[in-house]
């Protein structure tokens, strides 16, 4: 068994993304490439985040023009030893606000649902729930891991709070490979969000007029 690509609609998924009120919608984000260092990275004009994509990770175009409405790009690691994707990120906008104060409650919450359609069979124990910055906003993350192909799995979801707030989902099949979920945390690190996003240039820093990410 392998973690599920999220390609096709699924209304389980639409109603686990629905604890973040995220809106479905049709077509896939306009994303761009620009450098990071000798790094690719990823603007996901649609979500309003920039991210870089760590070395052995890959990001399709075609496949973004395929995900769930509720996302809008994604970057995927796969190794010789283990061609089957090793782990997944996925970048979105939630569909209404989300306040500081109901951070964690709505972060728990699409956290547990989207384990529910992930891993349908499974039961998922909460590893980690922590407040803490995604490209400058505050945001929680929640961890949770999960029994998966006699192993154990790991679902992390974090969520930025603000007016336009944005998620990202990761979902790696061994949540003991330290690699894996250091290359997570160095996606989530490398985002940028709102107008910083859009101004990333194509060199891949950041333009002369620079200004405070608003919510």
């Amino acid at each position: 068994m392998t973690t599920p690509s999220p390609k096709t609609p699924a209304p389980r998924l639409w109603a686990g993304l629905a604890a973040l009120g995220v809106t479905v919608a049709c077509g896939g984000a306009a994303l761009s490439w620009s450098g990071d260092g000798d790094r690719p990275r990823v603007t996901d004009t649609r979500a309003g985040v920039s991210y870089t994509v760590p070395e052995g990770w890959r990001h399709d175009p075609a496949v973004d023009r395929e995900l769930l409405g509720a996302f809008s790009s994604r970057i995927s690691r796969a190794s010789e030893a283990a061609p089957a994707e090793e782990a997944t990120v996925l970048a979105g906008a939630a569909g209404r606000p989300v306040p500081s104060a109901g951070l964690r409650r709505a972060a728990e919450g699409a956290a547990r649902s989207n384990a529910a359609f992930f891993f349908p069979d499974a039961a998922p124990t909460l590893t980690e729930s922590r407040r803490t910055e995604l490209g400058g906003r505050p945001a929680h993350t929640v961890a949770l891991d999960v029994p998966h192909d006699g192993g154990t799995a790991r679902l992390e979801l974090t969520v930025v709070a603000g007016s336009h707030p944005a998620f990202l989902l990761a979902l790696a099949s061994n949540a003991a490979d330290s690699r894996v979920l250091a290359d997570v945390h160095a996606v989530e690190a490398s985002v940028a969000l709102g107008d910083r996003a859009s101004r990333i240039r194509s060199d891949g820093s950041p333009g002369r007029r620079e200004s405070s990410v608003r919510p």
